[in-house]
């Protein structure tokens, strides 16, 4: 059984006629299934784990990049395919996934190739994109060696799982979801913004566990407070999503 999670934001009235379309493409293709609407009194965890429990073969995020995060967040294990039906505007991670607009979106669920990728995890909260904060004064500790302290506030830091459109990498430079590693991107506006503890300047660091330590509280993504210390690590197979022929990875 295909289970459709429909954001919030759809509820408003001009969206209804997209909507109308890719409800009657999925009923073309044999692909009809439940639709779950997101709301303040059902939370995302409690909808995507009920379904999950009556048999949803797959979970499918309608809306833009924040409801594919808040249903990523929610998914048990790799066990259950997430697909996408991207609508409306911040849809870069649908995108990156080869998935472009809404009717083709209903034809890539149908030809159902899935792949297995990472993701991020600090503390409890799972991405499957990136986290970032423009905070000053705290440290990250990679174990690949490096230590990162962040003196001043300026830098863009960015935690990067799956590569997105908005993120100017370097000339040549691909990461890839299913390598179990993430990224740290410095997108310094001041070199001397930024201060490590080995010589030699670089922007972009692999790593597969960094520890993040600051005396006040530090915020990723609007949403993520941390305030002592916490671990980020790549959690690698930990998601099986649904992709188009021209994924970017």
């Amino acid at each position: 059984m295909h289970v459709y999670i429909y954001d919030t934001f759809l509820g408003d009235k001009k969206f209804a006629r997209t909507l109308a379309k890719i409800e009657a493409r999925i009923t073309d293709l044999g692909l009809s299934g439940k639709i779950g609407r997101l709301g303040v009194a059902k939370k995302t965890i409690d909808l995507v784990k009920d379904e999950i429990k009556r048999g949803a073969k797959t979970i499918i995020a309608v809306g833009n990049d924040e409801t594919v995060e808040k249903i990523v967040r929610c998914m048990p294990g790799p066990e259950t395919p997430l697909g996408i039906i991207p609508i409306g505007k911040d849809n870069l991670i649908a995108e990156s996934l080869g998935i472009t607009a809404e009717l083709p979106a209903c034809d890539i669920l149908s030809a159902r190739r899935v792949e297995r990728v990472g993701l991020g995890v600090i503390g409890d909260f799972h991405f499957l994109s990136k986290i970032s904060t423009t905070a000053d004064n705290f440290t990250l500790r990679l174990d690949s060696g490096y230590s990162i302290e962040l003196k001043r506030r300026g830098p863009i830091i960015s935690i990067v799982n799956l590569v997105t459109a908005d993120l100017a990498l370097p000339e040549g430079l691909r990461f890839n979801p299913r390598d179990g590693l993430l990224r740290l991107l410095i997108e310094a506006r001041e070199k001397k913004n930024v201060i490590f503890s080995r010589k030699n300047f670089e922007s972009v660091f692999a790593f597969t566990k960094a520890t993040v330590i600051c005396d006040k509280p530090v915020i990723f993504n609007n949403l993520i407070k941390v305030n002592g210390a916490i671990e980020i690590e790549a959690k690698k197979n930990a998601l099986s999503v649904i992709v188009g022929k021209n994924r970017q990875f």
